[in-house]
């Protein structure tokens, strides 16, 4: 039985760089490094960068999401919004930032949870997402 997320592992080109991103941009703490990786954490969140020669992003939605607290999303939206490219604009039902790092892997910062989204389908029906339990 899956009891939630381990880990996560982001290929990186330059170690430096991607740590540097995660540490002073998004204010995750880093725990450990070795000449090809690093272990960063964020509340329960642990992050492992790994050296690789080259990334391929995927050219889908797939993308990693990251709760931010609604009092902190302004700021750190304006902190990364002149050093980030935006993949995409917001269309869900809370405040969202889709956002690439270094290596093109795609991030978004969100406010809230799976149940404001429940919520907001409960409340549109309209929408066709079906909302069970």
């Amino acid at each position: 039985m899956i009891t939630g997320t381990n880990h996560i592992t982001l290929a990186a080109t330059d170690l430096l760089r991607s740590v540097a991103f995660y540490r002073d941009l998004l204010g995750f703490h880093l725990r450990a490094d070795w000449p090809r990786g690093a272990y960063l954490t964020s509340g329960d969140l642990w992050l492992c960068i790994t050296l690789v020669d080259a990334v391929a992003p995927r050219g889908d939605d797939s993308h990693i999401a990251f709760s931010v607290p609604r009092t902190a999303f302004p700021a750190l939206v304006e902190r990364l919004h002149d050093h980030v490219e935006i993949w995409q604009d917001n269309v869900s039902e809370g405040p969202s930032f889709y956002f690439l790092d270094p290596d093109g892997h795609k991030l978004e910062l969100h406010v809230g949870g799976i149940e404001n989204r429940l919520s907001h389908y409960r409340a549109h029906p309209d929408k066709g997402v079906r909302v069970y339990g």
